[in-house]
C-alpha cells in the first residue's frame, strides 16, 4: 500500500470513519473516468483542485462536485488573494500526493479548504484516495467535518 494511500486511510479512521477504499481497475483520475469507475452520478465525485495563493505561496484547496468548475475570482476572494496554478512540486511538498490522486484528508501540512455546497445534495460522494486509481465513499457531512473545509459558492 502507497504511503498516500495510508495517509488517507489513517485520517479517515483518526475521524472516525470507517475506511472503505476502493481500487479502480480504470483508473480515476478525471470525474467523469470516477463516476463511470464507481457507479454513480459525475456530481458525486468530490474534486479536490488545488490552486496557489499569489501572495501566501501555498496551496488552497477547493473540494468541487464533478460536474462543477471552480470560478478562479469567487474562489480568490474567499482566500483573500488572487489564486494561479499550482505546480506539480508544490502540490506534492504541501499535500503528499500526485496530481490526479489528491485526496481531501490526509494531506503532509494543513491546508485552507472550500466544499462546494453541491456535494450536499447526496447521501454519499466519492473522493480520490491518494492514488490515481483509488477513491473512498464519504458522506458530505463528513467529508467537511475531516477536510476542515468551509462550504461556500465558489463555482461558475
Amino acid at each position: 500500500m502507497s504511503k498516500s494511500l495510508k495517509r488517507v486511510r489513517a485520517a479517515l479512521e483518526a475521524g472516525g470513519v470507517a475506511p472503505d477504499i476502493l481500487e479502480m481497475a480504470e483508473g480515476t483520475r478525471t470525474a467523469a473516468d470516477a463516476a463511470r469507475a464507481a457507479g454513480c452520478e459525475i456530481d458525486q465525485i468530490a474534486k479536490s483542485i488545488i490552486f496557489r495563493g499569489a501572495a501566501s505561496g501555498e496551496a488552497l484547496l477547493f473540494i468541487t462536485a464533478g460536474g462543477n468548475q471552480v470560478c478562479a475570482e469567487k474562489a480568490g476572494a474567499l482566500a483573500g488573494e488572487t489564486l494561479g496554478k499550482a505546480d506539480a512540486g508544490l502540490i506534492r511538498a504541501q499535500t503528499g500526493f500526485a496530481i490526479g490522486g489528491v485526496a481531501p484528508v490526509g494531506h503532509l501540512t494543513p491546508i485552507r479548504a472550500w466544499c462546494d455546497p453541491r456535494l450536499r445534495g447526496f447521501a454519499t460522494v466519492y473522493a480520490a484516495a491518494g492514488t490515481p486509481r483509488h477513491i473512498f465513499p464519504i458522506a458530505p457531512d463528513d467529508l467537511l467535518r475531516l477536510s476542515g473545509a468551509q462550504e461556500a459558492d465558489f463555482t461558475r
